[in-house]
């Protein structure tokens, strides 16, 4: 499986999302009535827009990037290592326009793909949406309009899962766990990355959780290829 792929070519990737105000209560008249509109396909009936604001960070029209991860995978001495760097603060243009650099940089060589979970579904469209929205120009790899489908460089770990059962979703958490990845220990999953943001504000921490998801990623990519996993110790932040 994936013989065609050469994992050193391969940038995995991970973003975490928030809604764009902490509450509700911040956002203006007309993206208060918009919301409403957009919650009400997914509200039960006691529930208000205010109620379900939370999960405004999954929508890219009302929602914002706070970090991206990526990570590669190299060798030295015999040994594989992952390297992970994050793009992350409140500063959204500014994360988006030196993640696009890097992006650029990357795949500006040969055979270079793009990999992660869901990535196709989620990842890669809730970027270039955000980046349209704050003037970002998009880079090549993600400006797909019009590409053949041999001509788009994703890797969607959850699409190869799948085996063309489009209807079945399978979390990575679920995946690594069933094909024994070790995970490190995480003190706090998706669903808490807002609060995290907003009522700690510590970004450093979420950075963290999305760089381990990075690498399990990278992991998962492994075990399909049926290669040997990366040792734990050899994970490295960038500075």
């Amino acid at each position: 499986m994936l013989d065609q792929y050469k994992v050193e070519n391969v940038l995995f990737i991970d973003i975490e999302t928030v809604p764009q105000h902490a509450g509700f209560q911040d956002l203006d008249v007309d993206f208060q009535q918009l919301w409403e509109k957009k919650s009400s396909y997914f509200r039960k009936e006691d529930q208000t827009p205010a109620d379900v604001y939370e999960r405004a960070g999954i929508y890219a029209e009302f929602g914002k990037i706070v970090c991206i991860s990526g990570g590669i995978v190299f060798s030295k001495n015999g040994e594989r290592f992952f390297k992970a760097k994050s793009f992350a603060g409140h500063d959204e243009k500014l994360l988006l326009t030196e993640f696009g650099q890097m992006l650029t940089a990357f795949t500006s060589e040969k055979d270079r793909n793009i990999c992660g979970h869901n990535v196709k579904e989620f990842d890669i469209p809730f970027i270039a949406r955000r980046m349209i929205i704050n003037g970002v120009s998009l880079p090549a790899e993600l400006d797909v309009a019009g590409k053949k489908p041999w001509e788009v460089k994703f890797i969607d770990t959850l699409d190869l899962w799948k085996f063309g059962d489009y209807k079945h979703y399978t979390s990575l958490a679920l995946l690594t766990k069933i094909l024994n990845i070790p995970t490190p220990k995480d003190d706090i999953d998706g669903s808490q990355v807002a609060s995290v943001y907003y009522e700690e504000n510590n970004l450093e921490r979420i950075a963290v959780y999305c760089e381990k998801d990075v690498f399990a990623t990278a992991q998962l990519f492994l075990r399909f290829k049926g290669e040997s996993l990366i040792k734990q110790e050899n994970f490295i932040r960038a500075e």
